[in-house]
């Protein structure tokens, strides 16, 4: 597999999550990055890709589990097969119909599944996903009306499902079968190095579908995108890429272009000796705030950005100085 994605109608590893990936049918999906975490990742999936046939991928959201999933597929040898993506929303709606299996199959029962969320499933749903995949024995009265499905599974999360299993929140059972291949996606602020690679992939494969556009991007906005966070991970970057795009007028894009870049830098931040006087509270309120502020005011969404709870975000507003203007 290559560092870098040789067609550009699709998206790289984090480029989109199930909702922003119009072209999840391509054949021969990539991973994108010279990042060692990226190296480290592209040789875990090669390693793996044979044998598995139950995988957990976990990772922030955006960073682009079900792209690697989509890898771990076709790098099996199986790329010929279904590739049947199921929400665990879709679980929960299945244990009302009249025959919950058919949601898994789309012909023969053969390919590979893939459970995108699934620390959200009810614990029923769980009982009922380790039955018909035939990881628990049922009982002996429900034997008969069972329909199994015979295909590897690849569940993503955003959780670390053995705080959930601690919890009493995620079955042990389902725990076990999931986590035999473990794969954690990095976040791209720690693979930084890896931003203009796919910022220009971005640009050119918007650029070509609005036939509009810059055709670079200016080496001090470059920098900007490399010293921003990335909260939303990639899928921020593309739709970051894709505004710009649409709102370039030049042959260059530049900081102005993009609105994710117009909040200045934090001024401490331009300090030499400001890191000393800086409360890490005061970081992370205004980091809160921030993720807060670009989602609307959707506590929901900027929970899910910066990787925690909805709970949690409440009491981390609630404490905050600034919560009274939010609420």
């Amino acid at each position: 597999m290559t560092t870098s994605c040789a067609d550009p109608s699709y998206p790289p590893v984090g480029a989109s999550e199930t909702a922003l990936n119009p072209l999840c049918d391509h054949n021969e999906p990539e991973l994108m990055g010279c990042s060692a975490a990226m190296k480290k990742l592209r040789v875990q999936v090669q390693r793996i890709a044979p044998h598995f046939r139950s995988a957990l991928i976990r990772g922030e959201c955006g960073t682009g589990k079900e792209l690697v999933a989509r890898v771990l597929h076709a790098s099996g040898g199986h790329a010929g097969e279904p590739f049947l993506l199921r929400d665990a929303t879709t679980v929960e709606g299945g244990l009302r119909a009249e025959s919950p299996v058919c949601m898994f199959t789309e012909g023969p029962q053969k390919g590979t599944l893939f459970l995108d969320g699934v620390e959200r499933l009810s614990l029923p749903a769980q009982d009922w996903l380790l039955r018909v995949l035939g990881w628990e024995e049922p009982a002996p009265r429900a034997r008969s009306h069972l329909s199994r499905i015979d295909m590897r599974v690849i569940a993503s999360t955003t959780n670390d499902l053995r705080t959930l299993v601690a919890a009493g929140r995620f079955r042990q059972a389902l725990y076990q079968r999931l986590t035999a291949v473990e794969i954690v996606v990095p976040p791209l602020r720690n693979r930084a190095e890896d931003i203009p690679d796919l910022a220009r992939y971005f640009l050119d494969r918007f650029r070509r579908s609005y036939g509009q556009g810059a055709r670079g991007i200016a080496s001090d906005t470059m920098r900007r995108l490399q010293e921003y966070r990335w909260p939303g991970n990639v899928r921020e970057l593309s739709e970051a890429i894709r505004d710009g795009v649409l709102r370039s007028d030049g042959d260059l894009l530049r900081e102005e272009d993009l609105t994710i870049l117009a909040r200045p830098l934090e001024e401490e931040g331009s300090k030499p000796n400001a890191a000393a006087s800086v409360r890490l509270q005061d970081v992370m309120e205004r980091h809160v705030l921030g993720v807060l502020k670009d989602c609307g005011g959707n506590k929901l969404r900027a929970a899910e950005l910066l990787g925690i709870s909805r709970s949690t975000l409440y009491r981390m507003l609630e404490t905050g100085t600034s919560a009274v203007t939010l609420r």
